[in-house]
């Protein structure tokens, strides 16, 4: 019997964490009971419409534990009554009775909520749930850049209504912060042309707001601090209608350039490079920490913030992210942090700072003295620390659960917004459970932490139901309950399919593996230093898991959620498949096996328009759709290009110059034929140009740059944004196109592709006449 499965066996009694924190007494929700319950009425009308009537719901703050959420479940009469001692507990519990009883499924890709004509009875004497931790926390300062950078107002309604179901009560809320830093920047004494240099574009304003870079992708128009502005007021609304405590931004030291220009005594140092950014948008300037302009300026910006939206006197901010502060001295590094604390209670002298712990991983800088004298600078539980990445690198128990201070195990999980499946399952699993036993155990919460959202949701939907878990859970029968909740019932080919998935992908126990990437099909071409893609487990139980899906879809044809797993897993085994193919061509190349590599690359760039056709089947998987949610946030032309080319260079050079190439990259239709195909297609001419000459790689990169990638980019091609073609129609064709190459010799898949494929027409139609050794011959 595999491990993970041994490991469903170990139990950690829970222990309450002896720490206690009155400091954070003060985060709670101000709004009245009665609003959060009307709140709660709303949200349960906008999922189910006339169903809606069958529950009802109260807030009762005194009904549960002291600085936890509780909720209760009841039946009266022919109806259920949901009562929670916030707004989010009732919705939470409301989720809960749906999924648990009803067995409903709501998530990023879709909702499954047929509720029986009878709804289910409860216990005698009902059911009450009380969180294990004080804190559900929501978000990367990432995320708001990779996933909702061009959010209206009706996706952030549905995402806080999907925050709230899940029990989140915690969540950051930075939207509408350029247009605050700009009022003070202007009453400072800066120029707007000043200002616009130091602002990122929308897609890129998370690491502007890091320090990491400055003015990439900018200028930002006046009519995109006039939206923001609208829609932070109304994000912050519903969160504290719900009850939830919405974290605002603070001052973190980034400056603009011409800060020198103001005040030339000011204590300043040039940042270090980050991601190989030129002068031009790197080595952004940072006031140090002591100097007294500090405080003025942070104070500054949340007098002028809390003045326009108010605050539930909680604050993140991120110093040093990715970059060593000037000094390791320890007296130092106390002094910066009682700094920052400073600068938040000039303004709120009830503040309590929340920073991400992302810092201290993967440095030989913090050393535990080190963050020590950081942490320890600002008073006990007046910061919490986000344990970033604890599934896979978790720091509390190094740093001895931060020296006193409050921590929240997070899940990090994705990069990028990428799109691979992968988890840690079994670190998820018993993590949480794990650091709450510890002794002295400062944790308070659980949390989501991904860079980027709408990629493996059952990872999600299992690390959420820890915040109310007792112990952990059977893997094997919470996915047999989670795909019928799913799909909406029961059939023994998708269970066994998801065991397959949750013993192989989403099992994850190999150092190295963290960034799960990267992936054939998206990755620059290279001859020299092959790619190798992260597959940490046997790739025949991704190809069983297809088997089961196909063989069930039959079933599931109306089941918009199995639809989208279907592509999703169809996805995935192409991307495998991809790897023997480009291998296959590579060693050809290198052996000088003519035939081999013509066999070989024409099949890996028919899989690629395959794949495109796949992707678009599903609204999920559309390049137009990020395409024309950027631009619709435009008022004129300009805008438009500039939010346009903000979207495209994301996912793609990230950067001018392909800084971070393909970190943020992602597999839709429109993409996959518009820029990953032709990159792969200029790959295989080359290497053919070059056959009987020694293959140049840097003109390759070279090339490539100039004549496909930066020419994306600027593009301004249209792409769909309804899908084409049937899901499990197109999917099923695939998978007896492709599956046989899982079983049978490579050389039987080629001839198999040339005679059937479809898209074999296509790809004949881009002829490419290349010679070698005098012998004329065509390629797609």
């Amino acid at each position: 019997m595999k491990s993970w499965i041994i490991l469903f066996c170990v139990v950690f009694s829970q222990v309450e964490c002896i720490q206690d924190f009155p400091a954070l007494d003060d985060i709670r929700t101000k709004t009245p009971s009665y609003r959060q319950a009307d709140t709660v009425k709303e949200l349960i009308r906008r999922l189910i419409g006339p169903r809606s009537s069958d529950f009802d719901v109260t807030v009762d703050p005194t009904i549960g534990v002291t600085n936890k959420d509780t909720f209760k479940l009841v039946n009266v009469g022919n109806r259920v009554l949901i009562s929670g001692t916030t707004g989010v507990a009732a919705a939470w519990g409301f989720y809960y009775y749906l999924s648990q009883y009803c067995n409903c499924h709501v998530s990023w890709g879709g909702d499954q909520v047929s509720i029986p004509v009878q709804l289910p009875k409860l216990p005698s004497g009902g059911v009450t749930v009380t969180s294990n931790d004080r804190f559900r926390y929501y978000q990367n300062v990432c995320t708001v850049s990779y996933s909702f950078a061009w959010y209206n107002w009706t996706q952030w309604e549905r995402e806080i209504d999907w925050m709230v179901l899940n029990g989140i009560n915690f969540a950051l809320a930075f939207n509408g912060q350029e247009a605050i830093w700009q009022r003070v920047y202007l009453k400072m004494g800066f120029t707007q042309a000043e200002i616009d240099d130091h602002f990122g574009g929308p897609a890129f304003l998370a690491w502007f707001r890091m320090g990491n870079l400055r003015g990439w992708g900018g200028p930002l128009p006046q009519s995109w601090h006039v939206q923001q502005v609208s829609l932070q007021h109304k994000i912050l609304q519903r969160m504290r209608d719900f009850g939830m405590v919405p974290i605002l931004p603070a001052f973190n030291g980034d400056v603009p350039n011409a800060l020198t220009r103001l005040y030339p005594n000011a204590k300043v140092t040039h940042l270090s490079d980050w991601g190989g950014f030129n002068s031009t948008y790197c080595c952004t300037l940072l006031l140090d920490l002591n100097d007294p302009l500090f405080k003025t300026i942070g104070k500054a910006f949340l007098d002028e913030y809390i003045k326009e939206f108010g605050t539930d006197h909680v604050y993140n901010t991120d110093t040093f992210n990715e970059m060593s502060p000037p000094s390791g001295d320890p007296a130092y590094l106390s002094g910066a942090g009682k700094a920052v604390y400073n600068a938040l209670t000039a303004a709120d002298p009830r503040a309590v700072w929340v920073m991400q712990g992302w810092l201290f991983l993967g440095t030989g800088f913090w050393t535990a003295e080190r963050v020590k004298a950081f942490v320890t600078a600002v008073p006990l539980g007046k910061m919490i620390i986000l344990d970033l990445f604890s599934e896979v690198q978790p720091q509390y128990k190094r740093l001895q659960s931060y020296f006193g201070q409050p921590f929240i195990w997070c899940m990090l999980h994705n990069f990028g917004g990428t799109m691979s499946l992968y988890g840690s399952v079994n670190s998820v699993n018993t993590g949480p459970f794990f650091a709450r036993s510890l002794a002295n155990s400062t944790m308070i919460g659980t949390g989501l932490s991904m860079e980027g959202i709408n990629q493996n949701y059952v990872m999600y939907e299992f690390m959420l139901e820890n915040a109310w878990r007792s112990k952990p859970r059977n893997i094997i029968n919470w996915v047999q309950n989670y795909s019928m909740r799913r799909y909406g019932s029961f059939d023994s080919d998708i269970t066994y399919a998801w065991k397959k998935l949750m013993g192989s992908a989403y099992n994850c126990t190999k150092g190295g593996y963290e960034d799960h990437g990267p992936e054939v099909i998206i990755s620059r071409p290279r001859l020299y230093h092959p790619i190798q893609p992260a597959v940490w487990y046997d790739p025949k139980d991704v190809f069983i898991a297809w088997d089961h899906f196909i063989h069930a879809a039959n079933k599931f044809q109306s089941s918009k959620l199995f639809k989208y797993d279907l592509v999703d897993l169809t996805r995935q085994s192409l991307n495998l498949l991809s790897i023997s193919l480009y291998h296959s061509m590579i060693e050809a190349y290198n052996k000088k096996n003519f035939s081999l590599f013509l066999q070989s690359s024409e099949s890996l760039l028919t899989l690629l328009l395959d794949l495109d056709d796949l992707l678009a089947t599903d609204e999920h998987f559309l390049l137009g759709r990020w395409l024309e949610s950027a631009k619709s946030l435009a008022t004129n032309e300009r805008e438009r290009q500039l939010y346009e080319y903000n979207a495209r260079n994301q996912i793609t050079l990230w950067g001018p110059s392909g800084n971070i190439l393909d970190y943020a990259s992602k597999q839709w239709a429109g993409l996959v034929e518009g820029y990953y195909y032709p990159r792969w297609q200029k790959f295989v001419t080359e290497l053919l140009h070059q056959w009987n000459d020694t293959f140049n790689e840097k003109q390759f990169n070279y090339d490539v740059f100039k004549y496909v990638e930066e020419p994306f980019t600027f593009s301004r091609s249209l792409y769909p944004t309804v899908p084409t073609g049937h899901q499990i129609d197109v999917a099923t064709k695939l998978y007896k196109r492709y599956r046989p190459m899982a079983t049978t010799e490579l050389s039987s898949l080629f001839n198999h592709l040339a005679h059937t494929s479809d898209s074999w027409a296509r790809l004949k139609e881009k002829l490419l006449y290349v010679k070698v050794s005098g012998m004329e011959f065509m390629l797609g």
